[in-house]
């Protein structure tokens, strides 16, 4: 009962930003949020946008079979983000993009831009709904199913809650409710993380030095070049990973072209791709000291290796509390990249396909709220599905 009450607090206060930030709201607002977002409230939002549910829980179990590589990877993804800020963002800027494919249109043609924005809107929902899935399973198993709520209005009232504070706001809502998510998420791991530091007996210092010590700590792989944990294969795909999955992404790079000015976008690529990888670092890290808890108290892990973490918040290992914090931390990962999802696909679908900018604006803003709440609808069907 306590978990529920947490949870429906949280959502009361996601609701109440959405409320107060989507006042007087057009579809100005919903999609480039005025072009007012503060970059340094966007570079924090971005990093809970860009760890979904499924890296809150899989990320730790990595270094039982890839040790912290994933690291060199994360490497990568700094330098991605610097051509990303000084390559594609001068280029949607200079052409005061609303989405990223209207390019493909100046560029290739009617067609290209078409066939560039379908691509986006089936690879977006089919991906965000899979990720989803995952989280509404995994707060299934652990949250909702024990208190007898069935699977199918899990997935309903999480979309529905979703849906309901970026309905109005979209992109302005967003800025201030992931910023909120991403504070959320980081509390709840470093929560979790002193929790294991405490049940292992340790100071924080000789913490840092038992990960640092463990042979799961190995970062660094030059000597083997078959293994796809090779250093130049992970970073220089660390760096082409950035620039498809976020330089030619509309869902990452909306919140981007809702800055100021290029150079707060610039500020706010660079800002958040350094702080990507020490919270990666945190989530390894955690991974390792799981690993060294478990040694110590001869605690067997799941076969799974994306059940360690859950398997220690839920098991009362680390304390009953702890199930409270895992439950907010992976709500807050997977609400803080669907909600930025379903506002790109609407934002997508009605700019791209429909071409509501061309429409009067009384009667563009109708057809987008009807556009969102299809696209809602969509996504919770397939989650089902």
């Amino acid at each position: 009962m306590l978990i529920l009450t947490t949870i429906l607090i949280y959502f009361c206060v996601l609701m109440v930003m959405g409320r107060v930030t989507s006042r007087k709201s057009t579809n100005d607002t919903f999609y480039r949020g005025e072009r007012k977002s503060p970059w340094y409230m966007l570079a924090l939002g971005l990093v809970g946008a860009s760890i979904s549910g499924i890296t809150f829980v899989s990320v730790p179990g990595m270094v039982i079979r890839q040790d912290m590589t994933y690291l060199q990877t994360c490497l990568g993804f700094i330098v991605g983000y610097f051509v990303v800020a000084f390559v594609l963002l001068p280029v949607y800027y200079r052409l005061n993009l609303t989405t990223i494919y209207t390019y493909l249109q100046k560029r290739l043609g009617r067609r290209s831009y078409k066939t560039g924005a379908l691509f986006f809107l089936l690879s977006e929902m089919t991906g965000t709904a899979l990720r989803f899935y995952v989280v509404c399973s995994i707060l299934q198993r652990f949250v909702f199913g024990q208190a007898g709520i069935p699977f199918g209005v899990t997935v309903v009232l999480l979309v529905l809650l979703i849906w309901l504070y970026t309905r109005r706001g979209g992109i302005k809502t967003l800025v201030w409710t992931d910023t909120f998510q991403t504070i959320c998420m980081m509390a709840a791991l470093l929560i979790i993380i002193a929790e294991v530091v405490g049940k292992l007996d340790m100071t924080m210092g000789e913490a840092f030095s038992a990960v640092m010590a463990d042979s799961h700590s190995r970062i660094f792989v030059f000597d083997d070049f078959v293994s796809t944990q090779n250093f130049f294969k992970q970073f220089f795909s660390g760096i082409f990973i950035t620039i498809v999955m976020t330089g030619l992404d509309q869902d990452m790079m909306q919140k981007n072209l809702s800055c100021k000015s290029l150079k707060d976008a610039q500020k706010n690529m660079y800002t958040y791709g350094f702080a990507f990888t020490p919270v990666n670092f945190l989530f390894l890290a955690l991974g390792v000291l799981l690993l060294t808890l478990a040694a110590q108290q001869n605690i067997q892990l799941p076969t799974l290796n994306d059940d360690i973490l859950p398997m220690f918040c839920t098991s009362g290992i680390l304390g009953g509390s702890i199930l409270i914090f895992f439950t907010i931390g992976i709500i807050a990962a997977a609400f803080s990249s669907a909600d930025s999802a379903l506002t790109a696909l609407t934002t997508s679908f009605c700019v791209d396909i429909l071409g509501v900018q061309r429409e009067e604006a009384k009667r563009a803003k109708r057809t987008r709220l009807k556009v969102h709440v299809m696209i809602s609808v969509l996504f919770v069907l397939i989650i089902l599905a």
